[in-house]
């Protein structure tokens, strides 16, 4: 059985001062301090200082997309559980403990599914897009999936080291897509989903269309590989 002694918790971070501090403290106060916590860190104001003081690893890399970041953070460390979130305190890390009890269940891929329950801190604009990206998903994998875009999932280790990561801004979906069509167990459970603390860095329309590409792109690689 696995505990938080064996769980990563990794994210990439970008000016996120105003969150950083609180998801650190959740995640500290949730898992009594057990758990690792890596972040990889482009940030111009005092993101990478706030998460140090905690006690976080901290990975400094150019800013080069949220992809690159999330894909360096999530192949750095070695323990055998990695669970990714964001740094703007929109993800409940309250509920770490049952992502691990699901992990110790037996799936591979534990993934959050904001829409669930409304997801009524999202935009209206990225709800609808982000519906619109699992109707076309479970199109193209012949499986129903709910929220591909989701940033905060667990996954055992040798799925994430077992896989070549190709995509930048549409990785959240390709983390889903992958090992789903490749036969890993995948669950998707209901999280709650907050307002982001900070500005968004993603821009809805460009964001939305290179995540759109991503799922077709990946979807059909899966299929035909």
């Amino acid at each position: 059985m696995f505990t938080f002694a064996d769980v990563s918790v990794v994210m990439g971070t970008y000016n996120e001062e105003a969150a950083i501090g609180t998801v650190l403290d959740d995640i500290a106060e949730v898992t009594d301090g057990e758990a690792e916590v890596v972040c990889v860190d482009g940030s111009s104001d005092r993101t990478p200082e706030i998460a140090r003081e905690r006690g976080a690893t901290v990975i400094e890399q150019e800013p080069q997309g949220y992809g690159v970041a999330v894909r360096e953070a999530i192949l750095t460390p070695d323990r055998p559980i990695v669970v990714t979130t964001d740094c703007d305190d929109t993800y409940p890390m309250e509920q770490l403990p049952e992502f691990l009890a699901l992990i110790n269940e037996g799936y591979d891929v534990v993934s959050g599914d904001r829409l669930y329950h409304g997801a009524e801190a999202m935009p209206a604009f990225n709800r609808f897009g982000n519906h619109a990206f699992a109707a076309v998903a479970s199109v193209l994998m012949g499986a129903r999936v709910h929220d591909t875009t989701t940033g905060m999932r667990a996954y055992r280790r040798e799925v994430v080291e077992d896989i070549e990561w190709t995509e930048n801004t549409g990785l959240s979906a390709e983390l889903l897509i992958r090992p789903l069509m490749r036969g890993y167990a995948i669950r998707e459970h209901p999280i709650a989903y907050g307002e982001r603390a900070g500005e968004t860095k993603l821009d809805p329309l460009q964001g939305g269309a290179a995540i759109a590409k991503s799922i077709v792109k990946v979807a059909l690689e899966e299929r035909f590989r």
